[in-house]
């Protein structure tokens, strides 16, 4: 039986082993399908607080990782199959390569991935021109001209915030009105930076090594054209990493899962949720990892706490 076990291991996951494994409870990290998380697919960080300099993602987390098992933490490189969550513990977590951990505690630091349209482009180009984060990319973009494809809110937020780098922003939707709230449509509307292309689809991003432009269609005319940028921003929001604790925790309706107050308990006893799982406001790499720390210390005192009552 283990103390923690930690699923996922991104900024949230392997803060929390960290601190975990500081407090002497050898946790148990399962990495998951990407080990380090969506921020190994990011080239440089410019804003994660102690680098001086712009530091790789997959760098940055390697560091994460090699700290982690310094304390002695256990990372194991494999997916969770299912999880079995009972109040109170223990919980159960199946491996996909067949291993079974029991534990105590449970933290789920799952993260979230952006929705893409799709192309073949998107992956090759990430990094590269291509992003789903204004907020950690838009300074790259300084007087340069960028789209943002979207309708709805995020795509507003993303509009707004790369106006105030770029010499150009044009929001790419596939509708002739945007899905946002008035209040959102209207700050990017009035926003002088920010164009808008309507009824249009993005159909490939153009560059070898870098967006240098898109090819769009005209989703009423059928017509193809093509529009020179140096940035792809896609914003068609998130998809929270939580389909295993679909019916065995509680989760709003976007997938997120509910966390209890400014805490990282969830509705069962013994489970706490850190990062972009249960975070769909921030979603940055330093409020992942300081949710990591809260969920890591949360585990501890209730551990403590059944302790006690023994």
């Amino acid at each position: 039986m283990e103390k923690v076990v930690i699923i996922g291991s991104g900024p949230a996951g392997l803060t929390a082993a960290i601190y975990s494994a500081r407090a002497m409870h050898a946790p148990v990290l399962i990495t998951g399908t990407v080990p380090g998380g969506q921020l190994t697919q990011t080239s440089d960080i410019e804003n994660y607080p102690g680098f001086e300099n712009p530091m790789n993602g997959f760098d940055l987390m390697t560091t994460f990782r090699k700290q982690a098992e310094r304390f002695g933490a256990k990372v194991i490189d494999d997916t969770v199959k299912s999880v079995e969550l009972k109040n109170g513990g223990p919980h159960k977590v199946i491996l996909a390569g067949g291993e079974t951990f029991e534990c105590t505690a449970l933290i789920v630091a799952t993260g979230a991935i952006p929705r893409w349209l799709g192309l073949e482009a998107e992956k090759r180009l990430i990094g590269k021109g291509v992003s789903a984060c204004a907020t950690c990319d838009a300074a790259f973009f300084r007087n340069l001209d960028v789209a943002v494809i979207g309708g709805g809110d995020t795509a507003m937020e993303e509009a707004i915030f790369l106006a105030k780098f770029a010499s150009s922003v044009t929001v790419i939707h596939r509708r002739d009105k945007l899905r946002a709230s008035k209040i959102m449509a209207d700050r990017a509307m009035n926003n002088k930076k920010i164009k808008f292309l309507w009824d249009t689809v993005v159909t490939d991003i153009l560059g070898e090594k870098q967006v240098e432009g898109l090819k769009l269609k005209n989703a009423r005319t059928g017509q193809d054209s093509e529009m020179k940028c140096a940035g792809y921003f896609a914003a068609l929001g998130h998809l929270p990493v939580t389909d295993i604790l679909k019916g065995k925790l509680e989760l709003d309706e976007l997938g997120y899962i509910k966390i209890k107050g400014g805490s990282t308990y969830t509705s069962v006893e013994g489970v706490f949720a850190a990062g972009d799982c249960a975070d769909h406001t921030y979603r940055q790499a330093v409020t992942a990892a300081g949710m990591g720390c809260r969920a890591s210390i949360d585990a501890e005192r209730w551990l403590e706490s059944l302790e006690s009552k023994n």
